[in-house]
């Protein structure tokens, strides 16, 4: 029987994470393109050494039970940790790792685009073009909000919400206003101002959020959050869809509260076909990704790769939740 760690891998992952842990640890990686059943990485878990996964592969105390204690280490190959009870895995002593910071460019780029794509109309533009219908019929067709000259709202001033902010300053944006849980000294850097949730709203014609997900702000656009913003606003979301109520936001879309929304995350994804979001002239969305480049990508498989080794070593990890 071979005395090398063994490592499940839940889905296929770039090169730059597989080959690193192969080199020294016998590897099963599940081979589909959906994500592994439940009872399968159950299953496969049994034994393991250590977990590299992606969401929304849950690791759960009912996957910690079938790891049992063999397991020392789960390498999230993600921001975003929701899929784990880290609870559980402080409990069992199983260390846990994620991979901020190698995707804040990939994630604040596609902001950007989001933000244009809305404020421009181009979803609307693109379809007119397939269409074949006339333009400059009137002095007003698709005429579209400018960046230059806003007020610009980021919720959660973190480093995904800084690096939106630095890249829109070249925009000559008006004024930066943020709100969180505390003031960012970064923030003198765009000159920001940190101000109420409340005050963000009503004061931003764009309302990007960049925020963290915790129990306590899932929900937190909703209706009342929607008829506080500027009926010229446009709001983006880059975070997770549980941070919005779809619902709240479907009806401040179409009855014209707010101007326009522009979503790389929604509830479910991938969302159904027949969702009212999917049809609305003013709503752009992308399929959660944010960290789609090849580089942000590789960043990412590699450290999940060292933070599993480095758990399996008995080592700090290079990237671990507290």
């Amino acid at each position: 029987m071979s005395a090398r760690p063994r490592v499940l891998i839940s889905r296929s992952a770039p090169p730059a994470g597989i080959d690193p842990i192969k080199a020294v640890c016998d590897v099963w990686i599940w081979p589909g393109e959906d994500p592994i059943p439940a009872e399968e990485f159950e299953k496969q878990a049994a034994g393991v050494t250590a977990i590299f996964c992606h969401p929304p592969d849950k690791i759960d105390k009912d996957l910690l039970d079938a790891a049992g204690p063999s397991l020392k280490v789960v390498g999230t190959m993600s921001v975003g940790l929701d899929h784990i009870d880290l609870d559980e895995c402080r409990r069992r002593g199983v260390k846990v790792g994620n991979t901020p910071d190698v995707l804040t460019n990939a994630v604040a780029e596609l902001t950007i685009a989001l933000l244009l794509s809305s404020a421009r109309r181009l979803k609307e533009g693109y379809a007119c073009t397939l269409s074949g219908e006339k333009s400059w019929e009137h002095a007003t067709f698709l005429c579209g909000h400018e960046v230059s000259g806003s007020t610009i709202g980021i919720v959660g001033l973190g480093r995904i919400g800084m690096a939106v902010a630095r890249r829109l300053k070249s925009f000559s944006v008006a004024k930066f206003l943020y709100t969180g849980n505390s003031q960012k000294p970064c923030a003198s850097e765009v000159n920001a101002e940190f101000v109420s949730f409340d005050k963000l709203l009503e004061n931003s014609d764009f309302v990007i959020a960049c925020c963290s997900i915790n129990q306590n702000n899932k929900g937190l656009f909703n209706k009342t959050a929607f008829k506080k913003m500027k009926k010229s606003a446009i709001f983006i979301n880059v975070t997770r869809g549980v941070l919005v109520n779809q619902d709240d936001l479907i009806e401040a879309l179409t009855t014209g509260e707010i101007y326009g929304a522009a979503l790389d995350v929604t509830t479910p994804e991938p969302l159904p076909t027949g969702n009212p979001l999917h049809s609305l002239k003013n709503c752009v969305m992308t399929p959660h990704i944010g960290s789609a480049t090849l580089n942000a990508r590789n960043g990412m498989a590699s450290l999940t790769a060292r933070n599993i080794l480095a758990g399996i070593n008995g080592e700090d990890l290079p990237s671990p939740v507290p």
